[in-house]
């Protein structure tokens, strides 16, 4: 039996914490019930993960569904965590930690943990669950939350920002910079203090043929009592599901550096029950409705709306490539092979307000870059697509694939830093793109051959601005199929240096996508990034 304390009054809990070298103040103005304490290590918990591994899987107790199915949208959206009951609340570290209540689109129950005299190696700690108790909540007397049983559990977690320091202008209460909710997804702010996109722990068969995507759950999560002026906190999980066991260590930074973005180490220990089609390695999932490049007549009343408007990535050779997103017809992969990639992510680069007009500010979601800490060896970044004809839907997925065949029983061990930046990280000195535009081919005044598509893409940067008066780059184009007239390079008229675009037109019959490939060099010397596109005739007849 559970022995449930509650650490505000109790005088024996605070003599426990004292004799585990925790500060009586760390929790006691926590309004926090928490279990007997058990032995904890990140070693301990990789081999847990690896020995349920070897069961099959059993799937979590959940409360009763007649009730969750209840808590509904509107219903959730009047369940308010009280930040008076934040663990942490009042020390040690400076970011609270405050939880989401269960629902109907969040069901799964997550077990939640403070670590007490544990060491940045997460030794010699012992764990105390923090129990479900509807009093941290503030609801409506008649929300069906209330009819859930006891010890129930929590949907997920968010760190608050500071109580301290460079983040006090934000009033902590109201304001978080990460959040890890529904099955293995987490989220953090960028350093425009928005949200957007979303991590993954992992991803399993993603638009695999003949099989269902699969969702693993994070279950639970041990948090460690932060120093007091750190700007780290560290977070470790066990993940589960039908396919696979994990074990994680997060260490998060917030305004590392600095820069007021977050930066966050993964190192992860994962398991294989079966065998796995796509084995998605960092996925990051975004959306995007419609760009500048292809927009449907009449969609809606915005420019563009999308939480990123490019996969980006930094190749084992030192390659930059910008591969504009699509809202295709039909789910499409690409895969974009390597061999220990440098980085890879989703972008959003335009930050122009005006290019988007709408007060969520989409022109500050964040971009999210994954940065291999070690050797992953051979494989492939991948990029799945999605048609959607809303925002509300995820559509986008960026992840590393391995070469080798994910067998039941195989085990990995990988290290990888996310940045949750308004741009990557590790920038090309080349010059970047800027802009994908597409309309009807031919010369104006003329009748527009039917199956002909223009380009205009847009690149900006150093090297274009040290080009002389006179002289231009020169367009270098390749494609898997069709035909190219038409093709020149021009300054864009704006009077900005270095902003320069390269057109040409694109002949193509049948269906079929046709992958591109263009990059702006002078007197064989590169000057731009490469840019890819995957042009899509059937989509564009049904746009225009």
């Amino acid at each position: 039996m559970i022995n449930r304390r509650t650490f505000l009054s109790s005088a024996t809990a605070t003599a426990a914490l004292a004799a585990l070298g925790i500060p009586p103040e760390a929790l006691a103005a926590n309004r926090i019930k928490l279990g007997n304490p058990a032995p904890f290590s990140f070693d301990a918990l990789i081999a847990q993960a690896r020995t349920t591994a070897q069961s099959p899987y059993k799937a979590q107790n959940k409360p009763p569904a007649e009730i969750l199915d209840k808590i509904d949208y509107e219903a959730h959206g009047k369940i308010r965590f009280n930040t008076d009951s934040s663990l942490f609340a009042d020390g040690p570290g400076q970011f609270p930690v405050t939880f989401f209540h269960l629902g109907r689109f969040f069901q799964a129950p997550v077990h939640m943990y403070t670590l007490e005299g544990t060491s940045s190696a997460g030794s010699n700690a012992k764990a105390r669950e923090i129990l479900y108790d509807e009093s941290y909540f503030d609801m409506p007397a008649d929300s069906p939350a209330r009819k859930l049983p006891r010890g129930s559990g929590f949907a997920g977690f968010r760190f608050q920002e500071s109580r301290s320091g460079d983040q006090a202008k934000l009033d902590w209460r109201k304001n978080d910079w990460v959040a890890f909710l529904g099955a293995s997804y987490f989220r953090a702010i960028g350093d425009l203090y928005q949200y957007g996109l979303s991590a993954r722990g992992i991803a399993i068969d993603v638009a695999q043929a003949g099989k269902p995507e699969e969702f693993p759950n994070f279950t639970h999560f041990y948090f460690e009592a932060p120093a007091d002026k750190s700007d780290t906190v560290v977070v470790y999980a066990m993940l589960d599901g039908p396919s696979i066991v994990g074990a994680y260590k997060f260490i998060m930074r917030r305004d590392a550096g600095g820069v007021p973005g977050v930066i966050m180490d993964v190192d992860c220990a994962l398991f294989l029950r079966k065998d796995v089609g796509r084995l998605g390695i960092a996925p990051a999932t975004s959306m995007l409705w419609f760009s500048e490049a292809v927009k449907g007549t009449g969609a809606d009343w915005r420019p563009e709306v999308h939480d990123s408007d490019g996969l980006a990535i930094w190749n084992g050779n030192g390659e930059h490539i910008w591969r504009p997103l699509n809202n295709p017809a039909r789910i499409t992969a690409s895969a974009f092979g390597d061999n220990n990639p440098r980085g890879f992510g989703l972008l959003q680069r335009d930050r122009n307000f005006d290019h988007y007009q709408d007060g969520v500010h989409y022109e500050r979601r964040p971009s999210l870059w994954v940065e291999p800490l070690e050797g992953w060896g051979e494989g492939s970044v991948q990029l799945i697509e999605i048609p959607t004809d809303d925002e509300i839907h995820d559509n986008i997925v960026a992840m590393w694939v391995p070469k080798a065949k994910a067998a039941a029983g195989n085990s990995y061990r990988l290290r990888y830093r996310l940045h949750w930046l308004k741009d990557e990280p590790y920038p090309s000195p080349l010059a970047r793109c800027v802009a994908t535009r597409l309309g009807n081919g031919g010369q104006p005044g003329q009748p527009r051959p039917p199956n002909v598509r223009k380009f205009m893409v847009e690149f900006k940067g150093a090297p274009l601005e040290k080009l002389a008066f006179g002289e231009l780059p020169e367009a270098v184009l390749s494609s898997t199929r069709g035909s190219f007239s038409y093709v020149f390079t021009e300054a864009v008229p704006n009077g900005v240096a270095g902003h320069w675009r390269a057109q040409f037109d694109l002949t193509v019959d049948g269906d079929d996508p046709v992958d591109l490939r263009l990059y702006l060099r002078h007197k064989n010397q590169t000057l731009s990034e490469t840019w890819l596109y995957q042009y899509q005739p059937f989509k564009t007849r049904n746009v225009y």
